[in-house]
């Protein structure tokens, strides 16, 4: 994508926060820069104060690091930052090693559409410290987005009933990129198509669009707008009925239905905006059925949500096709998933790996230690646990057990013979890609293949039933004794 801009220069290197360069000089300058160190992506509540979350972003996340590179606009950028005193931030040593920079890290990740839950890793990074530490924001907002608008498109998708939903927010999403990152995660998280004509050029994603009400207002009658669209688009026309009112505008739509069909063409639908979309679509269904158009469509949009549609569908609407833009393309009601990425285990190069946490005042502020990774167990058809582990300490004891973070005396275990599967999967191994991330229709499938595996109970939007997500039995007995040697040495 080219566009006129200084945001979008060939380098994102600098698509990160301050402090995570400072930190990266503090580590140079200490010598400690090739420490070996493992950090985590995970967040902490399931968003929506729903059940589940859609994982998203690893394509993105995986070409901004096989291309981070920092060229010579960006050194000189950096170079020119001063500290309090008004000299250099930076000395030239260092950005001469930025220069020369190239990731040798080892990337571990969940695919993108695998159904996950709080306090998984959804991607885990191992390497240089400096290396490492330069990834966390770029992953954070790549990651973080993604997959909060993927869960929010999936939702939506259930609300349909599996009928088709056209996303379409990009006039009201956070600027170019949130139009665009957004529209990818939508189709990931299930939407069958967007308005968004650069994402479809982009992604490869299919594109549909009607007409507005400013195109009936722009004509003295709103037949004559209707006959005029119709001309101009007779093997596309949805015809939007409610710039006046919707049930008149209805039965224009079914008059200039019938001059398409005169011309060997039919009238694919109409679209209702406002108004009692349930009590509207119904009479609006009546109409098209009597005037002899049953197979036209009724399109159904403004500010819809998940919530909205499933109450449209107890109410017994008539619609076929949702159009969802603002409240999917921004993540209305919750505008970030939190999610974070943390330190979990370091080394000397060719040492011994040490756990590392984080201790908080807040359960689910203290991390989880070691090199983690996520098996999930399966019984009769569903998913029926996720168990974290850790790759220092091996998946534990047979049968499988795992606590929950947060109460531990609750416990699951599995039977030995349980089938299982690990989540992440290499990406990167000493910087070099091996992994390719699949086409996004494929993406698409898989979220709709592991929602399928998922209870409804923990799929419903009101008081989801928590899915069974916890440590393996040891890691927690670690964590434990780590926390309690971390609260001694603080007294």
């Amino acid at each position: 994508m080219k566009v006129p801009s200084e945001l979008y220069r060939p380098s994102l290197a600098l698509l990160t926060d301050l402090y995570q360069l400072t930190m990266a000089y503090a580590y140079w300058k200490s010598g400690v820069a090739e420490r070996e160190a493992v950090f985590y992506l995970h967040f902490r509540e399931n968003p929506f104060q729903g059940g589940f979350a859609v994982a998203c972003g690893l394509g993105p996340a995986v070409d901004y690091v096989e291309t981070l590179r920092f060229d010579d606009d960006d050194l000189a950028y950096l170079a020119s930052l001063n500290g309090a005193d008004g000299k250099p931030l930076f000395e030239p040593a260092f950005l001469d090693h930025l220069r020369g920079l190239r990731l040798a890290c080892d990337l571990d990740a969940v695919p993108e559409g695998t159904v996950v839950f709080p306090q998984e890793p959804l991607v885990r990074v191992k390497g240089p410290i400096l290396h490492c530490q330069l990834l966390e924001t770029p992953l954070l907002t790549l990651i973080n987005f993604q997959t909060l608008v993927a869960t929010k498109a999936a939702r939506v998708k259930l609300a349909a009933n599996d009928q088709p939903v056209v996303e379409f927010g990009l006039r009201r999403a956070q600027g170019i990129d949130g139009g665009l990152s957004s529209c990818r995660a939508a189709f990931v998280g299930g939407v069958d198509a967007t308005s968004n004509l650069l994402a479809g050029r982009i992604f490869g994603i299919p594109v549909r669009g009607t007409h507005a009400h400013s195109f009936v207002l722009a004509f003295e009658h709103e037949q004559q707008a209707f006959q005029a669209y119709a001309e101009a688009m007779p093997n596309n026309c949805i015809l939007l009925v409610d710039t006046f009112d919707s049930l008149e505008g209805t039965r224009r739509a079914a008059q200039t239905g019938r001059w398409l069909r005169e011309h060997g063409h039919e009238l694919l639908g109409i679209r209702l905006d406002s108004g009692d979309l349930a009590y509207l679509s119904i009479r609006a269904r009546a109409i098209l059925d009597e005037e002899g158009f049953p197979n036209a469509k009724i399109v159904a949009s403004g500010d819809l949500d998940e919530q909205i549609i499933e109450s449209l569908q107890e109410q017994g609407a008539r619609i076929d096709l949702w159009g969802v833009g603002t409240r999917l393309a921004t993540a209305f009601d919750q505008p970030a998933l939190g999610g974070i990425y943390k330190l979990s285990a370091v080394r000397e190069p060719g040492g011994r790996w040490e756990h590392r946490l984080k201790l908080s005042e807040q359960l689910t502020k203290t991390t989880t230690p070691g090199i983690l990774q996520t098996r999930r167990f399966t019984a009769n058809g569903l998913f029926a646990g996720d168990m974290i582990w850790d790759e220092l300490l091996g998946p534990g004891a047979s049968p499988p057990t795992i606590v929950d973070p947060s109460d531990a005396t609750r416990r699951q275990r599995f039977s030995e013979d349980s089938p299982g599967e690990d989540l992440l999967v290499p990406v990167f191994r000493g910087g070099q890609k091996v992994y390719e991330p699949p086409p996004l229709d494929q993406a698409r499938e898989r979220t709709r293949s592991q929602l399928s595996m998922l209870h409804p109970s923990i799929k419903r939007f009101l008081n989801p039933h928590s899915y069974p997500a916890g440590l393996e039995e040891t890691l927690h007995l670690v964590k434990t004794r780590l926390i309690l040697k971390a609260r001694q040495l603080q007294q």
